[in-house]
């Protein structure tokens, strides 16, 4: 949430479900990213009535054919953090710095009721690094290496992480929609 307020900040007021108090348990039932970002964005738009924002997103690393892609979070059934890091730099030992490419990708989908959907894409390319490095983001980002920035995506600042990211990307690219659309 943190990374899309700095990205979207602008005259409009984002909330969390939370904040509404509203706890919806959306099953991510899609094959794609976008399916699922607009499942959970159709159950929450319906559940409030607001212009509604939701995301979809995953790591996918050529190594591994690019997995574990829209299953990112349920990948090999254990959780975020350390010990799914360790299993998938597990499955990529003795793979070169050369094959362990990556990606984050994130859709976002925008509803607002009476308008036309939006969905935008961010991507951000790296690689799965040798060992986990930093404490900062979430899930896979101990692992995930910007080889331009020489740091793995845990290692960075929220602002420099928001920047590079996949959410960061997708982010600005709704926010360029926001501000152009008619009646902003």
């Amino acid at each position: 949430m943190k990374d899309l307020q700095l990205c979207l900040a602008g005259p409009w007021e984002l909330v969390s479900p939370g904040h509404l108090g509203l706890q919806l348990d959306v099953e991510e039932s899609g094959l794609t990213y976008l399916e699922n970002a607009r499942l959970k964005a159709l159950a929450y738009s319906a559940a409030t009535g607001l212009p509604t924002l939701a995301d979809d997103s995953g790591l996918e690393i050529d190594a591994l054919n690019g997995e574990p892609g829209v299953f990112s979070a349920r990948y090999l059934g254990l959780p975020d953090g350390p010990i799914k890091n360790a299993r998938v730099l597990e499955l990529l030992a003795g793979v070169p710095t050369s094959r362990r490419g990556c990606r984050y990708r994130c859709v976002m989908v925008f509803l607002e009721p009476g308008c036309a959907e939006r969905s935008v894409e961010g991507i951000c390319a790296g690689q799965i690094a040798q060992a986990p490095a930093g404490q900062a983001g979430f899930g896979f980002d101990p692992i995930v290496r910007i080889p331009r920035l020489g740091r793995t995506l845990a290692e960075l600042t929220e602002a420099e992480r928001v920047q590079v990211n996949h959410r960061g990307r997708a982010a600005r690219k709704l926010l360029s929609y926001l501000k152009t659309r008619p009646g902003s």
